[in-house]
């Protein structure tokens, strides 16, 4: 059974995801196996976030190697230790540096799924600002001054940095909207916040200032957020960004180029100090990494930083660097995630086990005889399978698991083509539930 209860919500969310062959959104910690050095190492990162510092981690793995489910998991934890999350795939409309309205759609994306615990599923950056406002009302009442004077104090740090001045001014006119009632201008502030003016002559008029968030700087503007929210009273801000394949996929050199530019920028900053309250974990295949040809090793100021310890080994790990390389999981890893997949699908217990152990071992027995040892290195085939197996004996109470066992039909999983990156799909990842 799975370590802890869970909510009939959460359970139903799970086995949908995994029948579907997509990673879970809510629910992680039930199916957590393996993966505990590359946690804590993670939550140390947080932990230095917390503290006003900053962190940035490559998540490599090959394909089928759990790097959503890691990355959600990851999110999860930051959002119980109090600090915002948001998590955005790339694609062909977002990238980390453009000049079509690519970048500014990334940051769209990732205001959209702003988190925190109380906000898990996103949209949380209202109740963000007004946690602020709150705030510097109780610090106003204490020292008996005006709200406005306090919440002008707080932000005149931020107008030290780069579009700082604007960004204090949206939040104080969000303030005046809050003050006197007039949603309109909280709702220009907040659009303005979401990157959702697309002229600087209309922002101008709706808030009187002379910036809007575009492709130039967005990420500018992520800082600004990640202090803002330690302001606010939160950790600090993680970001999530998964898919970073479609950089590596991009035919024109120039603009891969322009954003490993971008990334080495980002890597820069965090690992020299230069932002505040601000993490961020990149997801990406050993190709996106490692290609000489178009992999961030291709960018030699990239490759430099982001090599590997020449001490480490399969026997000695270091978590200690920018990358953390996902390993595939083991066979006894995979039979304890379907013994959890097994819990969770009966609900704390519920009902009784629709297969027993040796149902599992025979299972998976099958498994490898079908697909050889690709089932635990990409298992999203077999766990689908194995969740198509238990709706069967839930629905059919009459019909025993021994029966089954060799009617369940098994695709293998196209394996990632170093020098062809068009053989697989990066967003198959997302069917990956492994950690």
């Amino acid at each position: 059974m799975s370590g802890s209860k869970i909510k009939r919500k959460d359970r139903d969310a799970i086995i949908q995801s995994l029948r579907a062959g997509v990673t879970p959104r809510r629910g992680q910690r039930h199916l957590q196996v393996g993966r505990g050095d590359e946690l804590k190492a993670l939550i140390g990162d947080m932990e230095n976030v917390g503290a006003g510092g900053s962190t940035i981690r490559f998540i490599i793995g090959e394909y089928g190697s759990g790097k959503t489910f890691f990355l959600n998991l990851v999110r999860t934890i930051a959002m119980e230790k109090k600090m915002v999350a948001a998590h955005a795939d790339l694609s062909p409309d977002r990238r980390l540096h453009a000049t079509g309205g690519q970048a500014r759609s990334l940051y769209r994306e990732i205001m959209f799924n702003l988190s925190t615990r109380t906000k898990p599923d996103g949209g949380a950056l209202g109740a963000i600002i007004e946690r602020f406002i709150s705030s510097a009302l109780a610090e106003a009442r204490e020292q008996d001054t005006s709200a406005d004077a306090v919440i002008r104090n707080r932000l005149a740090s931020l107008q030290e940095m780069v579009g700082g001045y604007d960004f204090a001014e949206v939040v104080a006119a969000y303030w005046r909207g809050h003050d006197q009632g007039d949603e309109l201008l909280k709702t220009n502030a907040m659009r303005w916040f979401r990157g959702e003016f697309s002229t600087k002559t209309d922002a101008r008029k709706a808030l009187g200032v002379r910036t809007i968030v575009d492709d130039a700087n967005f990420y500018d503007t992520l800082k600004l957020l990640s202090r803002f929210f330690v302001m606010a009273g939160y950790g600090g801000l993680l970001l999530c960004l998964d898919e970073m394949v479609n950089l590596y996929k991009l035919s024109n050199s120039k603009a891969r180029k322009t954003n490993y530019e971008q990334i080495l920028r980002i890597l820069n900053d965090c690992l020299q100090g230069n932002v505040e309250g601000f993490g961020i974990l990149f997801g990406g295949t050993p190709e996106f990494l490692m290609d000489p040809r178009k992999g961030l090793y291709s960018y030699e100021a990239l490759q430099t930083r982001l090599a590997q310890n020449r001490f480490a080994s399969d026997d000695l790990k270091d978590y200690s660097g920018p990358v953390i390389s996902l390993g595939s999981l083991m066979p006894e890893d995979i039979f304890v995630l379907l013994q959890k997949i097994r819990g969770v699908y009966v609900l704390n217990g519920q009902e009784m086990e629709l297969i027993p152990d040796e149902g599992i071992t025979a299972f998976l027995s099958h498994c490898k005889e079908k697909i050889g040892d690709a089932y635990f290195r990409t298992p999203r085939n077999t766990i689908v399978s194995f969740v198509n197996l238990l709706a069967i004996l839930e629905q059919n109470r009459d019909t025993s698991w021994q029966d089954l066992i060799g009617q369940v039909n098994i695709n293998v999983e196209r394996p990632s083509i170093f020098e062809n990156e068009e053989a697989f799909d990066e967003d198959d990842d997302l069917a990956t539930i492994q950690l």
